[in-house]
């Protein structure tokens, strides 16, 4: 059998620019992107600093809004797959987050902050979900290669756009007595992502007719099928493992490295400028190698960066590492879209709506690993157990695969 050539990377941005389906979807989580980046490195300071929130009850507000975000995520995916459009969604979610940012932007007040953070917010983050659901409605249509390359392709745009927005935000404050404007950047954010599908979006949903309707509980009960949940666990804990690396890598290079802040705020943002050319080339290797064999090669080179961490003593070793860590966390932020949307491909919002789940669950491992590290080693050693954590995620990921083409296999 004749191996065809995959086709080259324009075609995958062609075939983006070209189909409405894609193309205003990808716009509008470029845009999205803007009311994370605009809010998430100034929340704490909003919230503790200027307007008085003490430490805990800061750190139960992230919680309980994560909480409602991996609620609002799954309620709404399942919804949207017994909806043949899910452009009406969108647009409410885009509502929530022009009400929610923009309050807290206006509003100077506790209150405000604590009930838009609780509520609106969560909702507004929902968006992402719901957009990349609509893409997996569209690229179920195509071939499964060039698929996940278009998935790959919109991830990296997504993440530059996250990328490059809070150095934006930063130089426009830099001299500001309050941090709240920058969620009136937001709240502007999700007034584009509302044009966007009101005015471009008529007929943007599932691309083609709805599915039977089922009940909720019915869908929910999917995710708690052994098959589902145990590689939701897996792909959970490797992310677990890039958001391991956002606790450690700032502490590393500002004791371990002698690095200063500006170090760690240089490198968090050149890392996530590599990681885009990083994901796409994780899309085109998946026209190639199936998906799994793909994201455990890539955990691979991750589990490489976070054990070479441990052993930084200096600057340079830090930028040293930075390609590794691009190229790893690039693998591990994208191509789990296409693994945790194919375990319920049937259902392209419950599929997409794994993503939040995935989410909530790899904050949690990533918490453990750095409280249950530091308590037995320092930061360095800390990442070193957080490589072999990994170790084993990859061996239960090959595993499960494994197990899965075996009882595929003709007896």
């Amino acid at each position: 059998m004749v191996h065809q050539e995959p086709p080259p990377m324009s075609s995958t941005l062609s075939l983006i620019l070209r189909d409405n389906r894609i193309r205003i979807p990808t716009v509008t989580l470029v845009a999205l992107a803007f009311t994370y980046a605009s809010t998430v490195p100034y929340q704490s300071i909003i919230g503790i600093n200027e307007l008085g929130l003490s430490n805990g009850t800061y750190s139960a507000l992230v919680f309980f809004s994560a909480i409602v975000n991996v609620t609002t995520s799954l309620t709404l995916g399942i919804w949207s797959d017994r909806l043949k459009e899910r452009r009406p969604l969108v647009l409410a979610l885009s509502v929530a987050g022009m009400l929610g940012f923009g309050s807290i932007a206006i509003i100077h007040s506790p209150a405000i902050f604590i009930v838009s953070t609780l509520l609106l917010v969560p909702m507004s983050n929902s968006t992402y979900s719901l957009l990349f659901a609509s893409l997996r409605a569209r690229t179920n249509q195509i071939e499964r290669g060039e698929a996940a390359a278009v998935t790959a392709t919109v991830r990296a745009l997504f993440s530059g756009s996250w990328a490059l927005a809070p150095g934006l935000i930063g130089l426009y404050l830099v001299n500001s007595a309050s941090m709240t404007p920058a969620y009136g950047i937001a709240a502007f954010a999700s007034l584009v992502c509302f044009c966007l599908y009101f005015f471009f979006a008529p007929g943007n949903g599932t691309a083609g007719p709805a599915p039977d309707p089922v009940g909720f509980l019915v869908s929910l009960k999917r995710i708690f099928m052994p098959y589902v949940l145990v590689r939701v666990i897996v792909m959970a804990l490797l992310f677990g493992l890039q958001r391991l690396n956002g606790m450690l890598a700032p502490l590393i290079i500002t004791n371990a490295a002698g690095g200063t802040v500006v170090d760690v705020g240089f490198i968090a943002g050149l890392t996530a400028f590599l990681e885009m050319p990083f994901m796409v080339m994780w899309g085109m290797a998946q026209r190639r190698f199936r998906t799994v064999h793909v994201l455990a090669f890539g955990a691979l080179i991750y589990c490489a960066y976070l054990m070479l961490l441990g052993f930084a003593s200096a600057r340079w070793h830090i930028y040293a590492l930075l390609l590794l860590n691009a190229c790893g966390a690039a693998a591990i932020l994208s191509v789990p879209i296409t693994y945790l949307q194919d375990l319920i491909a049937d259902r392209p919002g419950l599929g997409t709506s794994l993503l939040s789940l995935n989410t909530f669950i790899g904050t949690g491992i990533s918490a453990a690993i750095f409280a249950f590290g530091t308590s037995v080693t320092d930061y360095s050693g800390t990442a070193f157990v957080g490589a072999a954590a990994g170790l084993a995620s990859i061996s239960a990921l090959l595993y499960l695969e494994s197990s899965r083409r075996q009882v595929r296999q003709p007896a």
